[in-house]
């Protein structure tokens, strides 16, 4: 009698079967956490340019409008990508102060608003694809604020 030392079809065709499912399920999975790591880098992008953009108020008592002020290499807005090239960055809201008047006695506060914006890739992330800031320190993210997408 002799004793077969090899693997029959049947068990080949098992193997490819459990891998194709557990390849089914990871991969999708792995997609995601990669898609929510590369949210840090647009977060942390806006709160840098934002921290870079109070310390230009505190020294010129304005808000600059253009990067190059903020110790960015480029002249002006949008910030084609920062870090590894996920986001892109836009000055989306900006309006200088206006000193109290007869007619306005309060005046009017200086304000910004830094959007970033997924690029490439990272529009694949549906759930955030914009990240939002301001000058007051909202943070919201676009298309759905309640997703906790700055968390």
């Amino acid at each position: 009698m002799r004793h077969s030392q090899g693997v029959t079809l049947i068990e080949l065709l098992i193997v490819i079967v459990v891998v194709s499912i557990m390849a089914a399920i990871a991969i999708p999975s792995y997609n995601s956490f990669v898609l929510k790591s590369h949210r840090t880098e647009a977060k942390s992008a806006l709160l840098d340019l934002a921290s870079m953009e109070e310390r230009f108020f505190s020294a010129q008592n304005v808000y600059s409008t253009a990067p190059s002020d903020l110790g960015y290499a480029i002249a002006a807005f949008p910030i084609p990508s920062v870090g590894s090239g996920y986001y892109k960055i836009d000055q989306t809201g900006f309006t200088p102060a206006v000193p109290p008047t007869g007619a306005n006695p309060g005046g009017t506060p200086a304000f910004y608003q830094f959007t970033a914006t997924a690029i490439g890739a990272q529009t694949n992330d549906t759930s955030c694809l914009q990240f939002v800031l301001d000058s007051k320190g909202v943070k919201t993210a676009i298309p759905d604020p309640n997703l906790n997408c700055w968390n």
